[in-house]
């Protein structure tokens, strides 16, 4: 058989595998990275992968057990996949978050989920609640979140989760997704499941990886280079880990539509300028970021006597140019007013227009130092962890208008930074109590503290210059539609020493955990821990049942049911920041000042805030395993019920209800406030779920070796309960919406409620070949006044594909491509004045088409 007829047999194969071809040579997955993976890796990404997989043991995971008899994936009591380092790397994409929304089916990443900072570093959900309610830790550790809010954000709007693409995929030698909540185990977040991050601890090679692509028409080029070597430490088993990883990825051209005009009418007519000028203008529509980053990491043990010392760390530099927020001079681009002054200031120093730009220099580290060994019979593992993201914020190519046509035009907005220090003392050991197996008997205590800080900007950045010239009191607009010029900046606001803020925190816990076998098929488990906190959070408790029972030798049933809780965050809890608007309030041109509004602040307290709660959910699971020879097929059903659940209210203060609101912040001694929103334990939810994870894998007779899989997540989240309006707002004479309706149903509908991953990995020789197609159901994005508004979007299959080739032993090539037919979301039928929205904001397969790229890897 030649090379291209192989080529084509495994290409055919891939897409459509047989049944049948099982009854030649079946082998079973059980790469020591991968076995029982959502997606196998490719089976020829490195020599180690090349043998024959039945002779490999199973994966032993470390994630939702306790103790130290070994479990694998096959007799866990909770759902859970282990992704390999290889098929981490295998996606072509960069940044662990485009990488796992890729291959879990529960992990949706949107497109565009909002203003602010949550366009550049953009949020995630998980079964679909946001990411704040997924506990992430690196090596078992807790990992800090980051310090930049979603505050703008429509999909988890609010949150600040840990910021996964941080952490180097060069470092990484699995990650373990556990699927299931576990709050009793490791505490606050874990409530949607847990992602453990483990770093690669291979004592001795390296690998070096580079890595080149771009859009198919919009750009956007990568460039990446990523590398790992260790070599071994100290006497038996020692060995340290360095990992380094550095990319360049630019922003796409926009996928908007051009506007019809960039300059105001000439006599009626069009300037003659427009010929040669760029009508494609919201450069922020697509992929909009252009990334510089560099990761460095280290993963280190080193044994002294009977102890064994333990370190690791990543530390990241990211640098992020985002496009957001673009002026068109002209009003009928603008917004259709075809006799609408324009802000004579904007055209002084703009007079094409402008596209603003967010800058982002983030500072992000963690390191962790610990020691682990027996004493007295007990295992014991003592550590200590500290962590910071640290963000400075900037913008460049836009203005102030108030400081007049001389205003600079690049700022310093502020710094926000959130900080963790835990240390940790995990003991366990087991107990012959005459069961089937030893009772394992673990126990911990845990000390946090954290802190959040926001600092104030630049005053340029906020302040109202006092710049205004023009005839009639109304001539010179920033915007058509607003009579005065706003202070701060035309698509930001900076930090004002009123917004800034700095909030800790302190928290004590302790748990205990007991698990055994009742019978030889029998697991039982059973966990309880304590929570301490010394702000409004306040004590808290939780619990865990689990078990798993065999029916056969095959076949198994595994559930559990489990409580948990999300404390506040401290950046929900004290941030803040203001924004000022020009507004017409009966026929009298007004500066009005609208804020997001700290819980604790006089103004908060005056519209009826209260300290926020810890969120607290009970969570149950059912399902069932079926494993024999090289099939693996798991199905669980989940309920999630989460009370409390912290939400942003709507603004409070415009419209009709201004005067009222003005009036009541008055009467409380608050000024300079006219309307507000704020964070609040607003809404108890209920979501509903399944997943399916389904693999195969066989090995032919001269047509190569196949990993099939297919995953199914399945999830819907029903709204049980709104809050009541507190007594300060009930008691007004106009109603007053504290959560609307298009923030009810982003929570509900905003994101798709299905998605299924097939995946076929062919190897043969030197050669292999992955193909994944992902099916994202549909969604709907929602108007804040009525469903005439609503614009639901279909359901979309996205094709990814990667072919690989080893030159040698120690080089490899691979291209691929990822969303290789070019698939965009529905088109809108309502576009933004500037283009924009044609495809809606919320796709989770982007807006800016397909992406090619290619592959060396050179291994040392």
């Amino acid at each position: 058989m030649t090379i291209a007829t192989r080529l084509l047999a495994g290409a055919a194969l891939t897409a459509i595998a047989s049944p049948a071809l099982a009854q030649q040579a079946p082998i079973q997955l059980a790469d020591a990275d991968t076995a029982r993976v959502t997606a196998p890796v490719p089976p020829s990404a490195s020599p180690s992968t090349n043998t024959d997989a039945a002779d490999e043991p199973d994966t032993i995971i470390v994630t939702g057990v306790r103790g130290q008899r070994a479990r694998t994936v096959a007799d866990s009591p909770v759902p859970i996949d282990v992704l390999g380092a290889q098929e981490l790397k295998s996606t072509g994409r960069t940044g662990l978050k485009e990488i796992l929304s890729n291959i879990v089916p529960s992990l949706i990443m949107p497109a565009l989920g909002g203003g602010g900072t949550s366009a550049s570093v953009k949020p995630i959900a998980i079964r679909g609640l946001s990411g704040d309610y997924l506990l992430v830790l690196v090596n078992g550790k807790r990992r800090h979140t980051t310090s930049l809010i979603n505050n703008l954000s429509r999909i988890s709007g609010g949150s600040s989760p840990v910021d996964i693409d941080l952490i180097p995929t060069s470092a990484v030698g699995h990650i373990e997704v556990l699927r299931d909540g576990a709050a009793a185990q490791y505490g606050s977040d874990a409530i949607s499941g847990v992602i453990n991050i483990i770093l690669d601890s291979e004592p001795k090679g390296g690998e070096l990886s580079f890595t080149g692509g771009q859009q198919y028409s919009k750009g956007a080029p990568l460039y990446q280079i990523g590398g790992s070597y260790g070599t071994r430490l100290g006497g038996d088993g020692g060995f340290i880990r360095l990992a380094v990883e550095a990319k360049y990825h630019d922003r796409a051209k926009s996928s908007a539509l051009a506007v019809p005009y960039i300059y105001p009418l000439v006599n009626g007519q069009p300037d003659p300028r427009e010929a040669s000028a760029d009508h494609v203008f919201a450069g922020g529509y697509g992929r909009s970021n252009r990334d510089e980053m560099i990761d460095v990491s280290y993963n280190a043990e080193l044994p002294v006597g009977e102890v064994k010392l333990y370190s690791f760390s990543t530390f990241s530099y990211r640098d992020i140019k985002d496009a957001r927020g673009a002026f068109i001079p002209s009003p009928t681009g603008y917004n259709g007013l075809a006799n609408a002054s324009v802000n004579s200031v904007l055209t002084a120093v703009y007079p094409d227009g402008f596209q603003a730009y967010r800058r982002i220099w983030e500072r992000d580290f963690q390191a962790t130092l610990g020691a682990r060994g027996v004493l007295a019979g007990w295992n014991w593992d003592l550590s200590t962890a500290y962590g910071q993201d640290h963000v400075r914020l900037g913008a460049e190519n836009t203005l102030n208008p108030t400081l007049g046509p001389t205003s600079p035009t690049s700022f310093y907005m502020g710094t926000q930074i959130q900080t963790l220090w835990v240390n940790n003392l995990d003991l366990t050991r087991d107990y012959d109590v005459g069961l089937a197996k030893p009772l394992t008997v673990s126990a911990g205590f845990e000390h946090r503290w954290e802190r959040f800080q926001s600092k104030a900007g630049e005053p340029n950045s906020y302040i109202d210059g006092g710049y205004f010239s023009g005839a009639g009191g109304g001539a010179h607009l920033v915007y058509p539609t607003r009579p005065i010029p706003s202070p701060g900046l035309v698509s930001f606001s900076g930090t004002s020493p009123a917004d800034a803020t700095s909030l800790s925190r302190n928290n004590v816990a302790g748990y205990i955990d007991l698990s055994t076998n009742i019978t030889d098929g029998w697991f039982l488990g059973a966990a309880g821990r304590f929570e301490h906190y010394d702000d409004s959070a306040g004590n808290t408790g939780s619990w865990k049942i689990s078990t798993r029972y065999e029916l056969t030798r095959h076949l198994a049933i595994r559930g559990g049911i489990n409580t948990g809780f999300r404390a506040p965050s401290l950046s929900q809890s004290g941030f803040s920041t203001t924004q000022n608007t020009g507004t017409v309030i009966g026929n009298v041109v007004q500066s009005t000042t609208s804020k997001f509004l700290p819980v604790n602040s006089a103004a908060a307290i005056a519209l009826g805030a209260k300290a926020l709660r810890p969120e607290k959910s009970l969570n149950f699971t059912a399902g069932v395993t079926y494993e024999k020879g090289p099939l693996h097929i798991t199905i669980d059903a989940y309920q999630i019920r989460i009370d409390h659940r912290i939400v942003k209210t709507e603004f409070i203060g415009t419209g009709a209800a201004a005067a009222e609101i003005k009036a009541l912040l008055v009467n409380n001694g608050v000024s300079g406030v006219d309307s507000a929103q704020f964070f609040i334990n607003g809404v108890d939810t209920r979501t509903r779920g399944i997943d399916a994870v389904a693999d195969y894998a066989l090995r032919t007779n001269g047509i190569g070796t196949f990993h099939l899989s297919a995953a199914y997540s399945y999830n819907k989240t029903t709204i049980l309960d709104i809050a009541s309006n507190p007594a300060q707002l009930a008691a007004l004479p106009v109603p007053i919406t504290l959560f609307g309706r298009q923030a009810q149903r982003d929570l509900t509908v905003g994101l798709p409620h299905d998605k299924a991953v097939l995946t076929s990995d062919w190897s043969l020789g030197k050669t292999h070949a992955l193909v994944r197609l992902t099916r994202f159901g549909s969604y709907t994005e929602s108007s804040q006044t009525s469903a005439s508004g609503d614009r639901t979007f279909g359901a979309k299959w996205v094709t990814d594909f990667e072919l690989g080739y080893d030159i040698t032993r120690n080089l490899n090539l691979a291209v691929g491509a990822n969303n290789a037919f070019d698939v965009y979301p529905d088109k809108n039928g309502v576009v933004s004045y500037d283009g924009s929205n044609v495809y809606g904001a919320f796709a989770p397969f982007g807006l800016s088409g397909g992406f090619y790229y290619g592959r060396v890897t050179v291994r040392l």
